[in-house]
């Protein structure tokens, strides 16, 4: 394969500028109910599945423990999650959802709509486009184990 070194050739930049703008149409919605977008995310991932450990959110995440601990810190003291500590394993802790971030799934289903009706593309596209997003993470993975 030739390396085409042009920065418009780069998947590797357009997957970055594509975050950028994604992130970006959320940034000033989320920031109105008081969210940023890694705590948007780690809320969907609760909603889908209430109660998660740190590892598990993590995985689902692709979050290491140093920048999800944080994250989640600064949820509890928001009052959208809580911690403790179950189990025989003092180190594995649990988050679960307040009711306070339970009462913000309506407002981002609202927002993930704005968001969606901004990206004036097929759903047939985003599903593409999902699967596409889906299939380089992988491919990466793979080739990072190997």
């Amino acid at each position: 394969m030739n390396a085409d070194l042009r920065l418009d050739q780069q998947v590797c930049f357009a997957l970055y500028a594509a975050s950028r703008a994604s992130t970006a149409a959320y940034r000033e919605a989320l920031a109105a109910v008081g969210l940023t977008y890694p705590q948007y995310l780690v809320l969907l991932a609760l909603w889908e599945e209430d109660r998660l450990t740190l590892r598990q959110l993590g995985e689902q995440m692709y979050l290491d423990s140093g920048t999800l601990s944080p994250l989640i810190s600064r949820m509890e003291t928001a009052g959208l999650v809580s911690r403790s500590r179950e189990g025989r394993d003092a180190r594995s802790v649990t988050v679960v959802l307040t009711d306070a971030g339970r009462a913000l799934r309506e407002e981002a289903g609202r927002i993930q709509c704005a968001v969606l009706e901004k990206l004036d593309m097929p759903s047939e596209d985003l599903v593409e486009l999902r699967r596409l997003a889906r299939s380089v993470v992988s491919a990466l993975e793979r080739a990072g184990a190997d």
